[in-house]
């Protein structure tokens, strides 16, 4: 039997656009001459869904437009996941499901089993896991689906269990003979290889061959890199679909072997191809075509700029260059090139008369603050001012340019450069941004020189920069990425080298910070722990790591 793996780009609740697609994606399928299409989890609804679910009008519309794809689509057999409803009273009224149907009929249908409730999951809230891990017969092959998480609790691969059934033994048990799983897998840097080792493992400990389809593209924070995949029974890599774009590739049941399309050859190339379609698909999925960026001089506005301009289109991203008396003539010539070089179009609006003006006002009530915080936060909040005038004017959708390390310490203004629609690198720390940077110029030199060698500073005042205030951002990244990605103590982190007092300093501003990141855009999710909803800690609170 030939099979495709048919990975999608769905939007939560476009249920006409994620039908079509399916069905765009069926025609090729059986135009390559396959018996059977393999779509990913949730895919008529988009994934995830979250409280839509608790909506009776998406649940039904979902199930309608399953209906319309089981009518629909001849000639070929299709697997697709779909909300179902639970028709008994107890429990949660649904069920995350799987379902294969051919000429016009549902043959079989399997409901998830492993609901995650960590990170950015949620699952336990609005579904009730399945029961049954059965296989079905279909085209003398017979089948076991399971759902995302089903294949994520294999007693040999993890050393601790979290639930206490594993869905893939049980299919096994029941005669499956080919192992298939839908998934919406959420990316993050590294994850690739710790699931090819996995999957690879399964199919050689069972001696099946495994299909495994993801969902591709960006939901909010949420990323999806594709890269669906088919493991033969020895456990080895035979087909794969590519990173972060729609694509279709074959397995062959009798061969077990497939198409095997290029990805990112390396992590940062990864991450940046990640952050290009999240911000394609943020824009574009909230409404939007044009994108305005603040640029500064910095590396961090720099990198956003070229993200968004790779993402959206030169035509399609404005930036603005703001300066004050504190501005230096290289930050400018740097703007200038930069946005050259990238061919989009540069506004320059100097704020210095802004900013007098705003002083003199406020001259009654307090002095001499030019420099000190409230001055420096004013500046920065003059600067969102005029952005987000164009955006309210023009339509653009406004791109904040913090990076991980300034916002876990607080580095950032609220209200100021923390404004916008979108935090484009808000899960990139600092020394990440560098390495993306030379990443891009390793061809052709996109962001000046100048710019990635510099001292980062936010030119809020005189010789101002930002190791005047925070530990060398090596040694900084470190301690963030121990404390927020690992959860480890201060007494752990400190027991790696690094120097006790400037442990306990960051991990108070990282705590002191909690109410600025509550209040900040949306940012697209690239490390194992981001900011947002997958990060979940109270502001008021007096806990101390030991």
């Amino acid at each position: 039997m030939k099979i495709a793996l048919a990975q999608i780009n769905p939007t939560i609740g476009d249920f006409d656009g994620n039908t079509e697609k399916i069905m765009a994606a069926a025609e090729r399928a059986r135009g390559l001459s396959c018996d059977l299409v393999v779509f990913s989890e949730l895919v008529i609804s988009g994934y995830p869904p979250r409280d839509f679910l608790e909506r009776k009008d998406f649940v039904e519309t979902n199930l309608k437009h399953l209906q319309k794809l089981v009518t629909s689509i001849k000639g070929i057999g299709v697997i697709c996941g779909f909300v179902d409803k639970n028709p008994e009273k107890e429990g949660n009224p649904l069920y995350n499901s799987a379902v294969l149907f051919d000429k016009g009929k549902i043959l079989h249908q399997t409901h998830k089993r492993l609901l995650p409730a960590y990170d950015v999951f949620d699952e336990r809230r609005y579904f009730e896991p399945g029961t049954e891990c059965s296989s079905f017969l279909y085209e003398d092959c017979r089948i076991g689906i399971t759902v995302c998480e089903d294949i994520w609790n294999d007693k040999d691969f993890f050393s601790r269990q979290l639930y206490p059934v594993d869905p893939v033994e049980r299919v096994i048990k029941e005669g499956a003979d080919l192992l298939v799983n839908i998934a919406a897998s959420p990316y993050y840097v590294g994850k690739r290889e710790f699931k090819w080792d996995m999957f690879g493992g399964i199919a050689k400990k069972y001696e099946l061959p495994l299909l495994y389809v993801n969902q591709v593209g960006g939901n909010d924070s949420v990323l999806f890199d594709g890269i669906s995949l088919a493991f033969d029974s020895k456990g080895k890599m035979t087909a794969r679909a590519r990173d972060f774009e729609e694509d279709v590739v074959t397995f062959d049941t009798d061969s077990q072997k497939g198409d095997m399309h290029p990805i990112s050859e390396s992590d940062t190339q990864s991450i940046l191809n990640a952050l290009i379609i999240g911000t394609r698909d943020y824009v574009r999925k909230c409404g939007f075509s044009k994108a305005v960026v603040g640029l500064s001089g910095g590396i961090d506005s720099a990198l956003t700029a070229c993200i968004a301009t790779r993402a959206l289109g030169k035509e399609n991203v404005i930036v603005i260059f703001m300066p004050s008396q504190y501005t230096s003539k290289e930050n400018l010539e740097d703007t200038r090139e930069l946005a050259a070089n990238l061919g989009i179009k540069l506004l320059n609006v100097p704020i210095e008369e802004i900013f007098k003006k705003y002083l003199q006002e406020l001259s009654p009530l307090f002095e001499d603050v030019e420099t000190e915080v409230t001055g420096q936060n004013i500046q920065a909040r003059i600067r969102q001012i005029i952005l987000m005038a164009l955006s309210n004017k023009f339509g653009y959708l406004l791109l904040s340019t913090g990076n991980k390390s300034e916002l876990a310490v607080g580095y950032c203004t609220l209200y100021g450069d923390m404004s916008g629609g979108l935090a484009v690198i808000s899960d990139v720390p600092k020394t990440t941004v560098y390495q993306i940077a030379r990443f891009i110029n390793r061809d052709n030199e996109m962001i000046p020189e100048r710019i990635i060698q510099k001292s980062p500073s936010a030119e809020l005042k005189p010789d101002q920069l930002d190791q005047d205030d925070l530990p060398p951002y090596e040694i900084l990244d470190g301690i963030l990425k121990a404390y927020i990605e690992e959860n480890k103590a201060a007494e752990e982190i400190m027991e790696t080298g690094f120097e006790p007092s400037v442990v306990r300093d960051i991990i108070r501003r990282v705590d002191r910070n909690e109410y600025k990141r509550h209040q900040s855009p949306p940012g697209l999710k690239v490390t194992t722990k981001s900011f947002g909803y997958g990060r979940r800690y109270p502001i008021a609170q007096r806990y101390r790591s030991p």
